[in-house]
């Protein structure tokens, strides 16, 4: 697996435990650590947000290892 897959993978998987927190207990686990809106949680949001969108190739790569 890519370096850059290992990150994307890493990041969605903390975007996701961060909506379950919000979702089940109304705790936003990144505004705690990095602040309400500070310019460092808009960064980690960003970055969440990119990965999810990077992540979408993976449905590619599964549909063309599936293939062979």
């Amino acid at each position: 697996m890519k370096v850059i897959d290992c990150i994307t993978l890493i990041l969605v998987i903390i975007g996701a435990i961060n909506w379950g927190l919000i979702g089940f207990l109304d705790f936003n686990l990144v505004s705690v650590l990095f602040g309400e809106m500070t310019w460092l949680s808009r960064v980690i949001y960003a970055l969440v947000g990119i990965s999810g969108l990077y992540a979408l190739s993976f449905f590619g790569r599964l549909i063309a290892a599936d293939d062979h």
